[in-house]
Parts: C-alpha cells; structure tokens; sequence
C-alpha cells in the first residue's frame, strides 16, 4: 500500500469531492424523487403518467449511458455547464427513480383508512399526503432508501468516468496511468476511502432501523 500512503493527500482530497458529489445528489435525488412518489399516486391522470414514464424509462436505463448522455449529449443543445454538474444531475436523475419507488411503497403501505379519516376531516390531497401520508410512509421505507443511498454512493464512482476531475477515479486515473504505480494497490486506496461511506452509513441505518422498529 506505499503508493496510497505516498500520495494520501492527493487521495484525502479526492474523497472530498467524491463525498460532495454523494451528498449534491443524496440531496437532488431526495426531493425529486418524493415529487415523483407524489406524482405516482396523484389523482391527477397526467401526473401519474409523467411519473410513470420517468421510472419506467430511467430504471431501464444504463447509469453509465444516462451519465454520458448528460455529459455530452445535452451540451449539443447549447446547455453550458461543468462535468461536475453534469454528473451530479445524471446521478440525481438516476437515483430519484429509486427513491421514487422506496417511498412509492410507503405510501401503499399506509393503511387506507388514514387517508380517509384525513379527507373526512375536510383535508385536501396535498394536505393528507403531506401532514399524515407521508411521515408515516418514510418511518416505513428507511432500510430501502438507506440501501439506495448507498448504491447511490457506490454509483458516484462512475461519475467520474465523464472527466469531472478531482474525484477518486481521477485520482486512480493519475496514478496508475500518468505516474505509472501498479493498478492493484491504488484501486485497493480507492476502495478503502469508499469504505469510509458505506461502513458507517450502514450501521448507521442498521440503528435507525432498529431504533424505528423498537418505536413501532
């Protein structure tokens, strides 16, 4: 591991940018994804569809094409942006299906009669998902979208295939290629700082779960 040593600054900085590009587009993919769920059990024909086409086309599509189609597809329409923002918003855009999905799944768990107490009481749709829907829906769904959340983590790697620069496949890319150090130990560099995520966010969700179940 002396490559990873000799160079630790250079792979401490590049974490940094990946864990800002994981925590933009845990961000992104949050709200766009709870505004998709909401368009998915809208009363609204036309939401509905619109949410329906979107996780049908998405989740049916390669995140390395979506990300290539951000990167280099939308600036032929005259859209000027960094590779940094165009990977976040691919990653967003890849990621809100899923968490669509999760909290989709919330919503039809709830029993109905919550939502029908609710409109008993004189509650607009909004309001029945918002104020009584909703939070029990999320409680429902933490382990599936902690477990999206991770993958989204993982799927940052990729990111930087489309040249966003700074990040930790920029670093192995620096380093075994320009620089010449064996592959194995820098890919081995770059795996750890990943673990640096994942490990704690998993036991992280581990006590949340435990600590919701325990609630309920």
């Amino acid at each position: 591991m002396e490559p990873v040593l000799d160079n630790l600054d250079l792979f401490w900085s590049g974490f940094l940018r990946s864990l800002g590009i994981a925590v933009w587009a845990f961000v992104g993919s949050m709200v766009l994804g709870t505004v998709l769920a909401v368009f998915r059990v809208s009363p609204v024909p036309a939401l509905r569809a619109v949410g329906t086409v979107y996780v049908a086309v998405v989740r049916n599509t390669p995140l390395t094409a979506l990300l290539f189609l951000f990167a280099f597809g939308i600036p032929a329409l005259q859209v000027n942006a960094s590779f940094y923002v165009f990977g976040v918003s691919g990653l967003v855009v890849y990621t809100a299906a899923f968490v669509c999905e999760a909290i989709r799944s919330g919503i039809n768990a709830v029993a109905p009669g919550q939502a029908e107490a609710a409109r008993a009481i004189g509650l607009t749709f909004s309001q029945t998902l918002g104020q009584v829907v909703l939070p029990q829906a999320v409680r429902s769904v933490v382990p599936p979208l902690g477990n999206v959340q991770i993958a989204m983590v993982k799927n940052s790697a990729v990111v930087g295939a489309i040249g966003v620069g700074g990040e930790l496949f920029s670093v192995y890319a620096r380093l075994s290629s320009a620089q010449g150090y064996e592959r194995l130990p820098i890919l081995l560099g770059v795996a750890a700082f990943f673990l640096l995520v994942t490990l704690p966010a998993g036991a992280l969700l581990a006590a949340t779960e435990k600590r919701l179940a325990v609630a309920r």
